[in-house]
Protein backbone atom coordinates (compact mmCIF):
# COMPACT_ATOMS: atom_id res chain seq x y z
CA UNK A 1 0.00 0.00 0.00
CA UNK A 2 1.41 3.79 -1.10
CA UNK A 3 1.59 5.69 2.06
CA UNK A 4 0.14 9.12 1.92
CA UNK A 5 2.00 11.66 2.04
CA UNK A 6 0.97 14.87 4.15
CA UNK A 7 2.61 18.20 4.10
CA UNK A 8 2.31 20.45 7.14
CA UNK A 9 2.85 23.92 6.98
CA UNK A 10 2.66 26.18 9.92
CA UNK A 11 0.58 29.18 9.25
CA UNK A 12 0.02 32.15 10.47
CA UNK A 13 -3.22 32.04 12.76
CA UNK A 14 -5.70 34.61 11.87
CA UNK A 15 -8.06 36.39 15.00
CA UNK A 16 -9.92 33.70 16.52
CA UNK A 17 -12.65 32.92 18.00
CA UNK A 18 -13.11 31.05 21.45
CA UNK A 19 -13.22 27.98 19.69
CA UNK A 20 -10.21 28.20 18.90
CA UNK A 21 -11.80 25.90 21.82
CA UNK A 22 -13.33 25.56 21.58
CA UNK A 23 0.12 -6.63 4.91
CA UNK A 24 1.69 -5.34 7.33
CA UNK A 25 5.03 -6.87 5.63
CA UNK A 26 6.25 -9.13 8.35
CA UNK A 27 9.00 -7.84 10.78
CA UNK A 28 12.56 -8.72 10.78
CA UNK A 29 12.80 -10.59 13.91
CA UNK A 30 14.24 -8.20 16.70
CA UNK A 31 17.06 -9.48 18.34
CA UNK A 32 16.09 -8.20 22.51
CA UNK A 33 19.15 -6.29 23.54
CA UNK A 34 20.37 -6.77 27.13
CA UNK A 35 19.29 -4.02 29.39
CA UNK A 36 21.36 -2.02 30.65
CA UNK A 37 21.05 -0.69 34.19
CA UNK A 38 19.09 2.66 33.89
CA UNK A 39 21.59 5.61 35.15
CA UNK A 40 20.07 8.64 35.97
CA UNK A 41 21.55 12.25 35.65
CA UNK A 42 23.66 13.15 38.25
CA UNK A 43 21.24 16.49 38.69
CA UNK A 44 17.55 16.09 38.29
CA UNK A 45 15.96 18.75 37.71
CA UNK A 46 13.40 20.55 40.21
CA UNK A 47 10.03 20.28 39.49
CA UNK A 48 8.36 23.60 38.59
CA UNK A 49 8.25 25.96 41.29
CA UNK A 50 4.28 26.72 41.20
CA UNK A 51 2.23 29.18 42.70
CA UNK A 52 0.53 27.60 46.06
CA UNK A 53 -2.76 30.18 45.23
CA UNK A 54 -2.62 27.94 41.73
CA UNK A 55 -2.52 24.80 43.16
CA UNK A 56 -4.94 25.34 45.81
CA UNK A 57 -7.32 26.15 42.46
CA UNK A 58 -10.01 23.26 42.15
CA UNK A 59 -10.01 21.64 38.83
CA UNK A 60 -12.96 23.70 37.29
CA UNK A 61 -11.19 26.80 38.70
CA UNK A 62 -8.21 25.36 36.58
CA UNK A 63 -9.54 24.93 33.54
CA UNK A 64 -11.62 27.97 33.47
CA UNK A 65 -8.24 30.05 34.24
CA UNK A 66 -6.33 27.64 31.35
CA UNK A 67 -8.80 28.59 28.73
CA UNK A 68 -8.75 32.26 29.51
CA UNK A 69 -6.99 32.92 26.33
CA UNK A 70 -9.99 31.31 23.87
CA UNK A 71 -12.70 32.67 25.91
CA UNK A 72 -11.27 36.05 26.07
CA UNK A 73 -11.39 35.64 22.15
CA UNK A 74 -14.89 34.57 22.15
CA UNK A 75 -16.29 37.09 24.49
CA UNK A 76 -14.36 39.81 22.63
CA UNK A 77 -15.93 38.70 18.98
CA UNK A 78 -19.21 37.20 19.98
CA UNK A 79 -20.49 40.19 22.60
CA UNK A 80 -21.62 42.48 19.77
CA UNK A 81 -23.42 39.50 17.55
CA UNK A 82 -25.05 38.24 20.36
CA UNK A 83 -25.46 41.20 22.23
CA UNK A 84 -29.60 41.59 21.04
CA UNK A 85 -31.47 42.02 17.35
CA UNK A 86 -33.16 40.02 14.99
CA UNK A 87 -31.80 36.36 13.70
CA UNK A 88 -31.41 36.91 10.08
CA UNK A 89 -28.73 36.09 7.19
CA UNK A 90 -26.61 38.92 8.28
CA UNK A 91 -26.12 37.35 11.62
CA UNK A 92 -25.69 33.59 10.49
CA UNK A 93 -23.03 35.09 8.01
CA UNK A 94 -21.13 37.23 10.79
CA UNK A 95 -21.06 33.57 12.57
CA UNK A 96 -19.98 31.79 9.76
CA UNK A 97 -17.30 34.71 9.46
CA UNK A 98 -16.49 33.91 13.07
CA UNK A 99 -16.31 30.22 12.66
CA UNK A 100 -14.22 30.24 9.76
CA UNK A 101 -10.98 33.21 10.56
CA UNK A 102 -10.78 30.60 13.58
CA UNK A 103 -9.52 27.17 13.47
CA UNK A 104 -12.34 25.59 13.64
CA UNK A 105 -12.54 24.25 10.09
CA UNK A 106 -14.98 24.10 7.02
CA UNK A 107 -16.46 21.31 7.96
CA UNK A 108 -17.27 21.55 11.44
CA UNK A 109 -18.95 25.21 10.61
CA UNK A 110 -20.98 24.26 8.57
CA UNK A 111 -22.02 21.27 10.93
CA UNK A 112 -22.44 23.98 13.95
CA UNK A 113 -24.50 26.68 11.39
CA UNK A 114 -26.85 24.08 10.36
CA UNK A 115 -27.54 22.50 14.12
CA UNK A 116 -27.61 26.15 14.81
CA UNK A 117 -30.40 27.24 12.22
CA UNK A 118 -32.14 24.19 12.54
CA UNK A 119 -32.74 24.86 16.89
CA UNK A 120 -33.59 28.21 15.61
CA UNK A 121 -36.83 26.91 13.69
CA UNK A 122 -37.01 23.98 16.25
CA UNK A 123 -37.45 26.44 19.53
CA UNK A 124 -38.82 29.53 17.60
CA UNK A 125 -36.26 31.47 18.21
CA UNK A 126 -35.87 35.08 17.32
CA UNK A 127 -33.80 37.78 19.07
CA UNK A 128 -30.08 36.66 18.36
CA UNK A 129 -28.63 37.10 22.34
CA UNK A 130 -30.47 33.47 22.30
CA UNK A 131 -27.42 32.30 19.92
CA UNK A 132 -25.57 31.97 22.51
CA UNK A 133 -27.15 29.25 24.27
CA UNK A 134 -27.83 27.31 20.82
CA UNK A 135 -24.04 27.77 20.39
CA UNK A 136 -23.53 26.29 23.69
CA UNK A 137 -25.88 23.19 22.71
CA UNK A 138 -24.61 22.50 19.77
CA UNK A 139 -21.08 22.48 20.70
CA UNK A 140 -22.04 19.93 23.18
CA UNK A 141 -23.45 18.07 20.82
CA UNK A 142 -20.61 17.65 18.18
CA UNK A 143 -17.68 17.34 21.50
CA UNK A 144 -19.98 14.88 23.66
CA UNK A 145 -18.65 11.65 21.73
CA UNK A 146 -15.14 12.26 21.97
CA UNK A 147 -15.41 12.32 26.01
CA UNK A 148 -14.43 8.67 26.30
CA UNK A 149 -12.21 8.04 28.97
CA UNK A 150 -8.93 5.37 28.67
CA UNK A 151 -10.24 2.48 30.69
CA UNK A 152 -6.57 0.04 31.61
CA UNK A 153 -7.74 -2.62 33.24
CA UNK A 154 -8.89 -5.07 30.34
CA UNK A 155 -5.10 -6.43 29.85
CA UNK A 156 -2.58 -6.94 31.96
CA UNK A 157 -0.01 -5.36 31.18
CA UNK A 158 -1.74 -2.94 29.30
CA UNK A 159 0.44 -1.08 26.59
CA UNK A 160 0.33 2.19 25.74
CA UNK A 161 2.18 3.78 22.71
CA UNK A 162 2.80 7.57 22.81
CA UNK A 163 3.29 9.25 19.50
CA UNK A 164 3.64 13.24 18.06
CA UNK A 165 5.56 15.21 16.57
CA UNK A 166 8.30 17.12 18.75
CA UNK A 167 7.67 19.75 21.41
CA UNK A 168 3.75 18.02 21.86
CA UNK A 169 4.71 17.26 25.25
CA UNK A 170 4.88 13.48 25.04
CA UNK A 171 7.84 13.16 27.56
CA UNK A 172 5.72 15.88 30.37
CA UNK A 173 2.55 13.92 29.71
CA UNK A 174 4.12 10.10 30.20
CA UNK A 175 4.97 11.33 33.31
CA UNK A 176 1.85 12.93 34.79
CA UNK A 177 0.28 9.75 33.39
CA UNK A 178 2.55 7.66 35.66
CA UNK A 179 1.89 9.68 38.53
CA UNK A 180 -2.18 9.29 37.84
CA UNK A 181 -1.60 5.55 37.23
CA UNK A 182 0.18 4.61 40.86
CA UNK A 183 -2.12 6.83 42.53
CA UNK A 184 -4.86 4.43 41.28
CA UNK A 185 -2.66 1.37 42.65
CA UNK A 186 -1.09 0.61 39.25
CA UNK A 187 2.56 -0.05 38.97
CA UNK A 188 3.73 1.71 36.11
CA UNK A 189 6.74 1.02 33.68
CA UNK A 190 8.23 3.21 31.10
CA UNK A 191 10.29 2.49 27.82
CA UNK A 192 12.06 5.22 26.89
CA UNK A 193 11.29 4.67 22.74
CA UNK A 194 13.28 8.15 21.44
CA UNK A 195 16.42 6.93 21.56
CA UNK A 196 17.37 9.41 18.76
CA UNK A 197 17.35 12.23 21.42
CA UNK A 198 19.50 12.32 24.77
CA UNK A 199 17.14 15.01 26.29
CA UNK A 200 14.07 12.48 25.58
CA UNK A 201 15.66 9.89 28.00
CA UNK A 202 16.87 12.35 30.58
CA UNK A 203 13.49 13.79 31.18
CA UNK A 204 11.83 10.50 31.19
CA UNK A 205 14.70 9.19 33.82
CA UNK A 206 13.89 12.73 35.42
CA UNK A 207 10.23 11.84 35.19
CA UNK A 208 10.77 8.13 37.03
CA UNK A 209 12.88 9.39 39.68
CA UNK A 210 10.10 11.40 40.74
CA UNK A 211 7.51 8.80 40.33
CA UNK A 212 9.81 5.89 41.87
CA UNK A 213 9.21 4.16 38.00
CA UNK A 214 11.43 2.16 36.35
CA UNK A 215 12.58 3.41 32.90
CA UNK A 216 14.02 1.24 30.32
CA UNK A 217 16.34 2.96 28.08
CA UNK A 218 19.70 2.34 26.17
CA UNK A 219 22.07 5.21 24.84
CA UNK A 220 21.40 4.95 21.15
CA UNK A 221 19.89 1.37 20.86
CA UNK A 222 16.97 0.40 18.45
CA UNK A 223 13.62 1.95 19.48
CA UNK A 224 11.99 -1.26 18.55
CA UNK A 225 14.33 -3.82 20.59
CA UNK A 226 13.89 -0.90 23.52
CA UNK A 227 10.49 -1.63 23.64
CA UNK A 228 10.55 -5.22 23.25
CA UNK A 229 12.71 -5.49 26.08
CA UNK A 230 9.76 -3.14 28.34
CA UNK A 231 6.79 -5.29 27.20
CA UNK A 232 9.08 -8.27 28.23
CA UNK A 233 10.10 -6.98 31.63
CA UNK A 234 6.50 -5.97 32.07
CA UNK A 235 5.18 -9.29 31.36
CA UNK A 236 7.70 -10.65 33.15
CA UNK A 237 7.34 -8.87 36.59
CA UNK A 238 3.63 -8.14 36.39
CA UNK A 239 3.69 -4.72 35.97
CA UNK A 240 0.36 -3.04 35.75
CA UNK A 241 0.76 -0.51 32.12
CA UNK A 242 3.93 0.03 30.52
CA UNK A 243 4.04 3.10 28.47
CA UNK A 244 6.15 3.34 25.48
CA UNK A 245 7.54 6.70 24.45
CA UNK A 246 8.45 7.03 20.69
CA UNK A 247 10.67 9.64 18.61
CA UNK A 248 8.68 12.77 17.29
CA UNK A 249 8.28 12.52 13.66
CA UNK A 250 6.24 14.77 11.26
CA UNK A 251 4.08 12.61 8.87
CA UNK A 252 6.13 13.95 6.26
CA UNK A 253 9.15 12.41 7.38
CA UNK A 254 8.44 8.88 5.83
CA UNK A 255 11.14 6.76 6.93
CA UNK A 256 10.09 7.94 10.56
CA UNK A 257 6.88 6.81 10.17
CA UNK A 258 7.59 3.48 8.48
CA UNK A 259 9.93 2.84 11.84
CA UNK A 260 6.90 3.56 13.57
CA UNK A 261 4.87 1.13 12.28
CA UNK A 262 7.80 -1.58 12.83
CA UNK A 263 7.67 0.04 16.44
CA UNK A 264 4.14 -0.62 16.50
CA UNK A 265 4.37 -4.25 14.72
CA UNK A 266 7.41 -5.14 17.63
CA UNK A 267 5.12 -4.49 20.16
CA UNK A 268 2.67 -6.88 19.06
CA UNK A 269 5.37 -9.38 18.73
CA UNK A 270 6.51 -9.30 22.04
CA UNK A 271 2.68 -9.52 23.17
CA UNK A 272 -0.09 -9.90 20.98
CA UNK A 273 -2.55 -7.42 20.95
CA UNK A 274 -0.84 -4.93 22.19
CA UNK A 275 -0.44 -1.83 21.77
CA UNK A 276 -3.67 -1.73 23.46
CA UNK A 277 -3.79 2.25 22.72
CA UNK A 278 -1.94 4.59 20.79
CA UNK A 279 -2.19 7.86 22.28
CA UNK A 280 -1.15 10.94 20.17
CA UNK A 281 -0.48 14.42 22.20
CA UNK A 282 -1.17 17.20 20.24
CA UNK A 283 0.03 20.95 20.56
CA UNK A 284 -3.29 23.10 21.22
CA UNK A 285 -1.05 25.58 20.10
CA UNK A 286 -0.79 24.54 16.59
CA UNK A 287 -4.31 24.91 15.51
CA UNK A 288 -5.43 23.70 12.10
CA UNK A 289 -2.09 21.83 11.85
CA UNK A 290 -3.33 19.63 14.76
CA UNK A 291 -6.05 18.56 12.65
CA UNK A 292 -3.67 17.19 9.67
CA UNK A 293 -1.84 15.39 12.23
CA UNK A 294 -4.81 13.31 13.76
CA UNK A 295 -5.48 12.43 9.90
CA UNK A 296 -1.91 11.58 8.92
CA UNK A 297 -1.23 9.34 12.60
CA UNK A 298 -4.52 7.69 12.34
CA UNK A 299 -3.63 6.83 8.91
CA UNK A 300 -0.57 5.40 9.67
CA UNK A 301 -1.58 3.65 13.30
CA UNK A 302 -4.84 3.73 13.94
CA UNK A 303 -5.16 6.10 16.67
CA UNK A 304 -7.14 5.32 19.20
CA UNK A 305 -6.76 8.39 21.91
CA UNK A 306 -5.80 12.10 21.87
CA UNK A 307 -4.02 14.45 24.57
CA UNK A 308 -4.89 17.95 23.92
CA UNK A 309 -1.85 19.55 25.82
CA UNK A 310 -1.13 23.20 26.52
CA UNK A 311 -4.13 24.79 26.58
CA UNK A 312 -3.79 27.08 28.73
CA UNK A 313 -1.13 28.86 26.54
CA UNK A 314 -3.73 29.28 23.43
CA UNK A 315 -6.40 31.22 22.11
CA UNK A 316 -7.22 28.22 19.96
CA UNK A 317 -9.08 25.49 22.19
CA UNK A 318 -11.66 25.67 19.13
CA UNK A 319 -9.20 23.02 17.43
CA UNK A 320 -10.89 20.83 19.37
CA UNK A 321 -14.35 21.14 16.94
CA UNK A 322 -12.65 20.53 14.07
CA UNK A 323 -10.93 17.59 15.21
CA UNK A 324 -14.45 16.31 16.05
CA UNK A 325 -16.07 16.94 12.84
CA UNK A 326 -12.78 15.39 10.77
CA UNK A 327 -12.18 12.48 12.59
CA UNK A 328 -13.86 11.79 15.91
CA UNK A 329 -10.93 9.77 17.49
CA UNK A 330 -11.46 9.95 21.81
CA UNK A 331 -10.17 12.87 23.61
CA UNK A 332 -8.50 10.69 26.91
CA UNK A 333 -7.01 13.82 28.38
CA UNK A 334 -6.27 17.70 28.32
CA UNK A 335 -3.70 19.70 30.01
CA UNK A 336 -4.48 23.00 31.25
CA UNK A 337 -1.23 23.63 33.00
CA UNK A 338 2.53 22.76 34.45
CA UNK A 339 1.00 20.98 37.90
CA UNK A 340 1.60 17.34 37.76
CA UNK A 341 -2.36 17.14 38.69
CA UNK A 342 -3.21 19.87 35.41
CA UNK A 343 -3.45 16.79 33.12
CA UNK A 344 -7.18 15.58 32.88
CA UNK A 345 -9.92 13.44 31.54
CA UNK A 346 -12.30 15.52 28.94
CA UNK A 347 -15.00 16.30 30.12
CA UNK A 348 -17.10 18.16 27.25
CA UNK A 349 -19.50 19.85 29.31
CA UNK A 350 -17.11 20.92 32.28
CA UNK A 351 -14.83 21.86 28.65
CA UNK A 352 -17.81 24.26 27.31
CA UNK A 353 -18.97 25.64 30.68
CA UNK A 354 -15.21 27.07 31.08
CA UNK A 355 -15.46 28.72 27.86
CA UNK A 356 -18.43 30.29 28.40
CA UNK A 357 -18.50 31.47 32.42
Amino acid sequence: MRLKYYEIQVKVSLPLFMFNLFKKDKPAEPTPIPQQPTTLPSSIPEAPILDQATNNLSWAEKLKQGLSRTRNQLGGQLVGLFGGGKIDDDVYEELETILLTSDVGVAATQKLLDDIKNRVKRQSLSDNSQLREALKQALLELLTPLQKPLVTSTHKPFVIMLTGVNGAGKTTTIGKLANQFQAEGKSVLIAAGDTFRAAAREQLQVWGERNNVHVVTQDGGDPAAVIFDAVNSAKAKGIDIVMADTAGRLPTQLNLMEEIRKVQRVIDKALPGAPHEVLLVLDANTGQNAVMQVNAFDDALGVTGLVLSKLDGTAKGGVIAAIAQSRPIPIRYIGVGEDIADLRPFNASEFIEALFS
